[in-house]
């Protein structure tokens, strides 16, 4: 069971209930802002379910970064996908005012914001929704029409997808939360090949990458006992990585490619889908791959597992409790001991048994 929320958030979701009930008809257009990383989004995809379940019969856009929009592709998530480019100087405001004349033009009657940002409040504001609903925080609360507090600490469980679903609580459009938040992405079957994949990047930075030639070590004896190839996959910026992988898997004798700036988004979904086990550090990566129903093998250490853990049965967490981790930072300071204490043989064997414990559920043993 969950703590009751304080602050008075029980007198506000009753504002809020009060205020939203008996007008689903005024609720035709809504549009939810998405948010600008791949494993928040992943994250986030709990919440804009819900937000689905609560308003079947509206038609529902997302405002997304290209980026990340083909995440919502796979599934009921909406009736359309709208994209936003990030520009820089006077490129960013023609793009800012032309998106804003686009939704105008699309009479929404409701934004919800589940991205923090100033930005997002100012173009529903200056797209003239009527309703704008989102947390009150980075300076937008006179934007928005519905400025929700932001959960303070032990109010929600510390899992960030629950963030997002207590956003919809607060405003009355879900009762309660879940007591496990859950997603999947949808129109793309896990389809289990002889395929190790293997993402060794981060996108925030060194700190939550575990070393390359334990990825390369791990991934060989997990694809030499399946009898599998091995695939790694990352940005174009983490092509050289990539590749220092991928030849060290070469050299124990497994066959390995590099995929790194090769996929679109939609196309490492798709590819991830075919993977027999994923490994990975904390990344978008691992959030696809989880959600797809891949069994996911994580390598944490200055990321908390207990706010960033991977949604989906079929995975598992491998990290080293040192005494400065979770620190949350980009680059290690000192000896990056939380990653460097994680032995490759514990990650491989973490991967074996996630695998045969999924073969044993499918077999329904």
């Amino acid at each position: 069971m969950q703590p009751a929320p304080r602050n008075g958030s029980g007198h506000l979701r009753r504002q809020a209930q009060a205020r939203y009930s008996g007008i689903v008809e005024q609720f035709r257009r809504i549009l939810v802002r998405a948010t600008n990383w791949v494993g928040d989004a992943i994250l986030s995809l709990p919440a804009v379910e819900a937000v689905r379940r609560r308003w079947p019969q509206a038609q529902i856009a997302i405002l997304a970064r290209p980026w990340v929009a083909d995440i919502y592709r796979f599934g009921d998530f909406a009736d359309e996908i709208l994209l936003y480019e990030k520009k820089p100087g006077i490129g960013g405001l023609k793009e800012r005012l032309r998106v804003a004349r686009m939704l105008r033009q699309r009479g929404f009657d409701c934004a919800l914001l589940l991205q923090n940002a100033f930005d997002a409040a100012l173009l529903a504001w200056l797209a003239g929704i009527p309703r704008r609903i989102g947390y009150a925080r980075d300076a937008r609360r006179l934007l928005l029409t519905d400025a929700v507090p932001v959960p303070g600490r032990g109010e929600i469980p510390r899992h960030e997808s629950f963030y997002y679903l207590e956003l919809l609580r607060r405003i009355g459009w879900i009762e309660h939360l879940p007591a496990r938040a859950d997603a999947r992405l949808r129109g793309v079957g896990y389809d289990p090949q002889p395929l190790v994949g293997v993402s060794p990047g981060a996108a925030f930075g060194s700190a939550k990458r575990w070393l390359p030639e334990r990825f390369a070590e791990a991934a060989a004896t997990v694809a030499a006992r399946l009898e599998a190839e091995v695939e790694v996959f990352g940005s174009g910026a983490e092509r050289g990585l990539c590749e220092q992988v991928a030849e060290a898997v070469r050299a124990r004798g497994v066959a390995a490619r590099n995929r790194a700036g090769e996929t679109t988004l939609a196309e490492f979904i798709r590819r991830a889908a075919q993977c027999r086990v994923f490994l990975t550090n904390d990344s978008g990566a691992m959030h696809i791959a989880a959600v797809l129903g891949v069994p996911t093998v994580a390598v944490f250490g200055s990321t908390d597992p207990e706010a960033t853990a991977p949604l989906g049965s079929w995975t598992r967490i491998v990290r080293e409790p040192v005494e400065c981790s979770p620190c949350l930072l980009r680059e290690c300071p000192i000896d990056h001991r939380c990653m460097r204490r994680v032995a490759a043989d514990r990650v491989a064997a973490a991967a074996l048994e996630l695998v045969e414990c999924w073969e044993s559920a499918r077999r329904g043993c």
